[in-house]
């Protein structure tokens, strides 16, 4: 199968409702990152020293070195920024991202965060890249890094983040079978399901822009002015979505080395203040949020369509197209992906063999089409998807008038035309359809023709939204 594994299409316009606890109109989440101790380091058994998100600006990595200016600035973060920042936010629903190992170094820490009721997740079993790491190997760590989590906490992690991933980590962190959600991913506002394999995860994103990070970059934050500006920006309008019933989640990313310095923590203070000066906003931990989605918008139990077999396929979307299972038969061999299991996905895909087709076989498709209120419809031969169509524009019940009118026009417009009249009768009532039927019938043929295909596919696509949405 051609198969394009991004979704590039997620929720769509019209998300599904998040629901949150007591009519929250916004959920807010945030990360404290615990690496300190987990990071790049020769006396972890790394090959050379950490380079990343530090105050040292174009740090490069020292092979076979220690590098203690940066070894200090992580020894900061454990041993004064993790205080400040656990002293400021002891009475909030925090999620730690704890590396495996930096938490076996961090006793006090670990105990500190339990003692508030902080989830802490699993940020992998070292502050490393993963970009290169074979597949194997990468999955020998996340094994690891789950049982020196148990061991460390006392409870196995739920929620996992890598950061610094490859393209295995999300499908093995699924495989694993352990974590209630997987935040490997920046692409939504909301939860979503993903299919990694035979099993349903649940991605919470995370966030890049929302992340004292932006401190450690050259395009990022240069004081905590901006932070707090560009924090409260991002709520305010989220919360005014929320407000007009499209909930999201926000959510704030934090390491102890960034955010702990107390220039910094200043900013951060403000924010918090400001948020929980609003109401209805729900302070929640990842696994609150990856717990209230499951069960507010569970995975999909059937096949997307992506994933159907060429015989499923053509089975569930082979009548779209009227007596047509050739365009189903021809669309499962596009580059389908994620972003083409909805409506809208299947219809661009169906529309794109008709489109393509000749003539002929668009003729073809025309002539499949039954009469409106004709003998098939009087037989009660049509198909189930005809009759509920054009039951709704009351075409089912015409006076005897109505249905000597209908005859007249559709014996005039087959002879002219060499095809039945085409509408989508879901858009119409059974007025315009004749006032359409009457207009229609003084077209030329290639003006008829190309207006009988537009109505095909605009027939198609309702069917489709009515299937998907039952």
């Amino acid at each position: 199968m051609n198969r394009y594994p991004r979704d590039m299409s997620g929720h769509g316009a019209n998300p599904p409702a998040a629901n949150w606890p007591n009519g929250a109109k916004i959920a807010v989440q945030i990360v404290l990152n615990y690496e300190e101790g987990g990071e790049n380091n020769i006396l972890h058994g790394d090959a050379a020293s950490e380079a990343f998100l530090s105050e040292i600006t174009g740090a490069q990595p020292w092979f076979g070195q220690r590098h203690w200016n940066m070894e200090s600035l992580y020894e900061y973060g454990s041993r004064a920024g993790f205080w400040r920042l656990h002293r400021m936010l002891s009475d909030l629903p925090i999620t730690v991202y704890g590396v495996a190992t930096a938490l076996a170094r961090a006793p006090q820490q670990v105990a500190a965060m339990k003692s508030s009721g902080w989830e802490i997740a699993s940020h992998g079993l070292k502050w490393v890249e993963h970009k290169d790491m074979g597949e194997e190997e990468e999955r020998a760590q996340i094994a690891e890094a789950i049982r020196l989590h148990t061991e460390v906490v006392g409870e196995a992690p739920q929620g996992w983040y890598t950061g610094r991933c490859s393209n295995n980590t999300v499908r093995l962190t699924a495989e694993t079978g352990q974590f209630a959600y997987v935040a490997d991913s920046y692409g939504d506002d909301l939860p979503y399901w993903s299919k990694e394999g035979d099993v349903d995860q649940l991605i919470v994103p995370y966030t890049m822009d929302c992340n004292d990070m932006r401190f450690g970059i050259q395009a990022g934050f240069t004081n905590g002015d901006q932070f707090e500006s560009y924090l409260k920006d991002s709520f305010d309008y989220l919360y005014e979505e929320g407000e007009a019933g499209a909930s999201k989640m926000l959510s704030i990313g934090l390491h102890c080395r960034i955010m702990g310095r107390p220039g910094r923590a200043a900013a951060l203070r403000r924010v918090i203040e400001y948020m929980k000066s609003h109401k209805d906003v729900w302070f929640a931990t990842r696994l609150e949020i990856a717990q209230h989605w499951a069960k507010e918008n569970p995975a999909m139990t059937n096949a997307p369509a992506s994933q159907m077999t060429r015989e499923m396929f053509i089975s569930e979307f082979g009548g779209i197209f009227e007596h047509s299972a050739w365009i189903a038969d021809g669309a499962f061999d596009l580059e389908l992906g994620p972003t083409h299991d909805n409506a809208q996905g299947v219809h661009q895909a169906l529309a794109r063999v008709f489109r393509s087709a000749t003539e002929e076989q668009r003729l073809g498709v025309l002539t499949a089409h039954p009469d409106l209120a004709g003998k098939l419809a009087a037989a009660k031969r049509l198909t189930a998807e005809s009759t509920a169509e054009q039951a709704a524009a009351g075409l089912d019940a015409l006076t005897a008038e109505e249905h000597v009118s209908f005859t007249d026009l559709n014996n005039a417009y087959t002879t002219k035309f060499g095809f039945p009249f085409i509408i989508a009768v879901r858009d119409n009532t059974k007025t315009s359809i004749m006032a359409a039927f009457k207009r229609r019938i003084s077209n030329d043929r290639d003006v008829e023709f190309s207006e009988a295909c537009k109505q095909v596919e605009r027939i198609a696509e309702l069917r489709l939204i009515e299937k998907f949405e039952a």
